[in-house]
């Protein structure tokens, strides 16, 4: 009972490892709702309004075709989707952890494992609750055909894993200024909500309009997608590397702040803050 375990092996390590991130995954998929069930429901019942005020918002100026050849809700509910598990994943992992909270007080547990654990909570709710909500769609309202379904799942997690390292950076930036973290966070939120283009057609906006998007790996994202769930799109204006070169590179800015923060970083912090 008081004797402190120890890994032998790195096989051992890498097991207890993955053991501590599940059990952290599920911890943060609790603390969201007690019952695991409603957690869910609750992530699907946002992403089905986000649908309604969309098609609402089309409705009342008139457009009620999808501009690309395809399933209107199809092609509404593909930008709200990446969009959606984009944002809520740099909120989650920015908010992961902090030096003063109790629970990092536990030897086992690292940074690694709280951030690993709080992506992993938003990709599976987010998942689960798209996979539930074109399920729903496609045997009670509307078949409808995915063209590259491997494609479509792959760009899914790469908007995930953009998330991710979007939300290290701001994550390093919290415990030297916790509020401006917030805002800065907050903002790139807010910002997203247009700038991401989930209702625009990349292909049809007009040039001059196009670099106050371009600038956006979430776009470019959001845009590819729609190449592959639509076998009548091919996406001219935006690109499929750019925003993984810009993931790639914030991960590695995010992980060059973090482990200067966790250098300097002490819990006296807290105090004045």
């Amino acid at each position: 009972m008081f004797k402190q375990r120890q890994n032998r092996t790195m096989l051992q390590a890498g097991f207890t490892t993955i053991a501590l991130i599940y059990h952290q995954t599920v911890y943060n998929l609790r603390t969201e709702h007690r019952n695991a069930v409603v957690g869910l429901l609750l992530t699907m019942l946002q992403s089905v309004l986000f649908v309604a005020v969309f098609l609402a918002m089309y409705s009342l100026i008139g457009l009620k075709s999808s501009p690309i050849r395809g399933d209107f809700l199809l092609y509404i509910m593909s930008g709200i989707f990446i969009f959606m598990l984009h944002v809520q994943s740099v909120g989650a992992v920015a908010q992961s952890h902090s030096i003063s909270s109790g629970i990092i007080k536990h030897e086992p547990l690292n940074a690694a494992v709280l951030i690993s654990g709080a992506a992993l909570a938003v990709l599976y709710r987010q998942t689960i609750g798209c996979i539930v909500i074109l399920s729903v769609y496609y045997m009670a309202f509307q078949p409808f055909t995915i063209h590259d379904p491997l494609g479509a799942g792959a760009l899914f997690l790469l908007a995930w894993f953009s998330g991710v390292a979007i939300g290290l950076i701001f994550l390093g930036i919290r415990p030297w200024s916790p509020q401006a973290c917030k805002v800065l966070t907050t903002l790139y939120q807010r910002i997203n909500m247009f700038a991401s283009g989930k209702f625009f057609v990349a292909n049809a906006m007009p040039g001059f309009i196009l670099p106050w998007f371009s600038w956006n790996p979430l776009f470019h994202l959001i845009d590819q997608e729609r190449g592959f769930l639509f076998i009548n799109y091919s996406p001219h204006k935006t690109m499929l590397y750019y925003p993984l070169w810009v993931t790639i590179a914030a991960l590695m800015v995010g992980l060059l702040i973090n482990f200067t923060t966790r250098k300097y970083e002490s819990i006296s912090w807290s105090a004045v803050q």
